[in-house]
């Protein structure tokens, strides 16, 4: 099998952003795929114009050196980065809430070290579960209330900020039931390993009764729990300075 095929083999599961689940993701993803097939190109030509001047080493060729340095190293990636660029801005622009999106159809999702809190609209609350409506575009409003996080569900859209008094909001969407992994994906602390959280889609006629059984039971959880090992050179580094004390004879 040619060998980019079998690394790209491994690019599925819970936490693949090639693995879409819903339209943010799958715009993500052909973006992805775009630019790894026009980088493909693009390599292709350079590695061949490279072989083509040393397979012609020696011999007299008539070309105008400026040219190939203004035309390929100028315009053509000019226009191709302007492209990109414009179908990045695009694609990403739809994954934005709107200022007329109902205020009331929010849900909050509250970043901390080390745990993810979400609050939907009638008041009920959830950690480290979020739930939402299969089918059906719903918008997170993000904040943190201590440093930068990053809330990402790679299987149903980008990534958005987490930024402490600061809202940031993001429209997703499930394609159908089930349930989604997500992490952040901004490095916070010691315990940024355990910020990991769940995305329940319910079918529509099952997300009101879900949204009561979290409002009846509203269990938060206790924080993650870290291990807190010691840096793996500090016992070397504790014998180095007992050894140096011994030999100038502070012990």
């Amino acid at each position: 099998m040619f060998p980019p095929l079998v690394a790209l083999a491994a690019c599925s599961g819970e936490l693949s952003a090639l693995h879409p689940a819903g339209p943010a993701a799958a715009q993500v993803e052909t973006l992805w795929q775009i630019m790894l097939w026009s980088a493909a190109i693009i390599l292709g030509g350079v590695v061949g114009t490279a072989i083509y001047a040393v397979a012609t080493s020696g011999r007299t060729r008539n070309f105008s050196t400026r040219r190939v340095l203004v035309g390929w190293g100028l315009v053509f990636p000019g226009v191709v980065l302007t492209a990109l660029m414009g179908f990045a801005f695009l694609r990403g622009e739809r994954l934005l809430a709107r200022s007329e999106d109902d205020e009331s159809a929010l849900i909050h999702v509250h970043a901390e070290q080390w745990r993810w809190r979400f609050a939907y609209p009638g008041g009920a609350q959830s950690t480290g579960v979020l739930h939402v409506p299969a089918g059906r575009e719903f918008t997170v409003a993000v904040t943190s209330g201590d440093v930068i996080h990053s809330f990402w569900v790679p299987r149903l859209g980008g990534k958005m900020d987490a930024v402490p008094g600061k809202t940031n909001r993001l429209r997703l969407r499930a394609d159908r039931p089930g349930v989604y992994y997500g992490q952040c994906s901004e490095y916070c602390g010691p315990g940024h390993a355990h910020m990991q959280f769940q995305v329940r889609a319910h079918a529509p006629a099952d997300y009101p009764a879900a949204l009561a059984v979290i409002a009846d039971d509203p269990a938060t959880g206790p924080l993650p729990v870290l291990d807190q090992r010691p840096a793996p050179a500090s016992g070397v580094i504790a014998d180095w300075a007992n050894t140096v004390r011994e030999a100038v004879g502070l012990e």
